[in-house]
């Protein structure tokens, strides 16, 4: 087996690498701000119906997202339940956000769901899932390298699979490890210790690439051979190495 030099500091045995989705493969904030617009304007409105309102005030606070002056998301905490949670999650803290405006918990639930029932709908229409820069490359590169490729996801299994299915990107992957299929998801090391039993490989022969600390959590949790982040210098603490974009991995930046 031959040794792939991942930078000037560090040399490892790669046999894998496992990617995050959304933040890594995927432009985190067109995919994500297209649904969030959708459930957030859908919520207000059957809340204005019953005579409530939500306090824009707490926009931020529901999923930790940025918005622009018209409320759309332009920008996402990487640390905040948007970037990091499960799905159920996500529903749960709405659900919470419904009840603090008036509503019982119970129709909470059923208007949450609602909510993300349309919200899917426009997404199937739609389909703005695009790959980040140089994610289409590096990829290339990684497969004519030999090296096995999996997903793990915050997102449930099926749900990523059809993302990836919209940018044309499904091919590459051996297997696709959504938080449906575990008992814990990120940071708890499950999603990559199964990824690695199904892909034939030991922990230390995995490179792990995420856009969050619950990637690199999970990672370092589970015993991972390298941590990549990617995103601003600084904002990915437990990472062995940030970048920017794919761009910085290709050209020997993963030479074999």
């Amino acid at each position: 087996m031959q040794e792939n030099r991942v930078d000037d500091r560090t040399q490892m045995q790669v046999e894998a690498i496992l990617f995050d989705k959304d933040g890594t493969l995927l432009d985190f904030t067109g995919m994500w701000g297209f649904w969030t617009g959708c459930v957030l304007n859908d919520f207000r409105e059957q809340l204005l119906i019953r005579g409530l309102e939500m306090d824009e005030a707490d926009l931020p606070k529901i999923w930790g997202t940025f918005h622009d002056e018209q409320g759309r998301m332009n920008g996402y905490d990487v640390r905040g339940p948007l970037a990091m949670g499960t799905m159920d999650e996500v529903y749960a803290v709405l659900t919470w956000h419904g009840y603090r405006a008036g509503l019982s918990w119970a129709e909470a639930k059923m208007i949450v769901r609602a909510c993300l029932a349309q919200a899917e709908e426009a997404m199937e229409v739609h389909r703005p899932a695009h790959p980040l820069p140089g994610v289409r490359e590096f990829l290339e590169q990684s497969r004519n390298q030999g090296l096995k490729m999996g997903v793990v996801t915050a997102d449930e299994t099926a749900n990523a699979v059809k993302h990836l299915q919209w940018m044309g990107l499904e091919d590459y992957f051996d297997i696709v490890i959504g938080t449906d299929l575990v008992d814990r998801g990120k940071p708890f090391p499950d999603m990559l210790l199964l990824a690695c039993e199904r892909l034939g490989v030991q922990a230390q022969q995995v490179m792990v690439i995420g856009d969050t600390d619950g990637d690199m959590e999970m990672a370092r949790a589970a015993g991972a051979g390298y941590k990549i982040g990617i995103g601003e210098s600084g904002k990915i603490q437990l990472a062995d190495r940030t970048i920017q974009t794919f761009h910085e991995l290709l050209s020997g930046g993963l030479g074999r």
